[in-house]
């Protein structure tokens, strides 16, 4: 059975930081790459980085350039995602993917398979 298990989330101030974790099993992490995702109230998922296998390629969404970092440890099955210099408007339920192909991809409907969430609230 594959999981993806985010944790890290929580309540932060802005201009503050949060690391996030993705705990990947059931899959080999080194063939998927890897992606997190977003969601705000309200509003649609969307691509907010990835990675591809052996972290030879990212992407980031340009509202998170020079902010967040991704990154994994495919021994550890950890996928990470760096918040720094939060803001409000990163507020929302942050999801780790991953999608059985070795190219990054931040499109939601490249992903295989999906954890369940963690919250971040950026707010004074």
């Amino acid at each position: 059975q594959v999981q993806l298990v985010e944790s890290g989330g929580g309540l932060v101030e802005p201009g503050g930081s949060l690391r996030l974790s993705c705990a990947v099993s059931g899959i080999t992490l080194n063939e998927y790459a890897t992606a997190w995702f977003r969601q705000a109230p309200g509003k649609e998922r969307e691509g907010v980085s990835c990675i591809s296998t052996l972290e030879l390629n990212t992407h980031y969404a340009d509202s998170v350039k020079g902010r967040f970092t991704i990154s994994r440890d495919n021994a550890k099955k950890l996928v990470y995602l760096q918040m720094n210099s939060l803001k409000p408007e990163d507020t929302g339920v942050y999801y780790c993917a991953a999608r059985a192909l070795t190219d990054a991809t931040c499109l939601r409907e490249e992903m295989h398979y999906w954890g369940k969430g963690t919250l971040v609230t950026v707010s004074s």
